[in-house]
C-alpha cells in the first residue's frame, strides 16, 4: 500500500502497482464511488453491459424465475 500526498491542486498520483493491477494508463477514465467514509476508485468500464452480465447470477433460488414468470 502506498501513501500518496494530496498536490496543492487536488491531485495525486495513483501508484505503478495499482495502475498495473487495474490495467489502466494515462488517459483512461476513472470511476470514484464515495460510501460513507469509502472512497473506491476503479476503472471505467469501456462496456457497461460486459461488466454487468453475470452479477446478478444466485440470487434467486433454482426455478424462482421461471415460476414468477409464468404467473404473470
Amino acid at each position: 500500500m502506498g501513501v500518496q500526498k494530496l498536490s496543492s491542486k487536488n491531485q495525486i498520483v495513483i501508484p505503478k502497482e495499482a495502475r498495473k493491477a487495474m490495467r489502466v494508463k494515462s488517459g483512461d477514465e476513472l470511476l470514484v464511488v464515495v460510501k460513507g467514509d469509502v472512497t473506491v476508485v476503479m476503472p471505467k468500464p469501456r462496456e457497461y453491459g460486459k461488466a454487468l452480465r453475470g452479477l446478478g447470477k444466485g440470487i434467486y433460488p433454482p426455478g424462482y424465475l421461471k415460476r414468477e414468470r409464468k404467473s404473470w
